[in-house]
């Protein structure tokens, strides 16, 4: 997993528990999921990485 990829996947999972956290102060639940979704989004990037760093894959 290149850093580059580790920055853009981890600045995508704070983006989401920012959009998360500003959806449930103001009561918008569509921030809110959309916050979610970015989160998932991002974990699951970092776990195919970590699939593809575990096999030695560099693409």
């Amino acid at each position: 997993m290149g850093t580059d990829d580790k920055i853009e996947n981890k600045a995508q999972e704070a983006g989401g528990k920012i959009k998360e956290g500003v959806g449930d102060a103001t009561n918008d639940d569509s921030l809110k999921a959309e916050g979610k979704s970015d989160q998932t989004a991002a974990n699951l990037k970092q776990a195919g990485e970590k699939v593809k760093d575990a096999l030695g894959r560099n693409d």
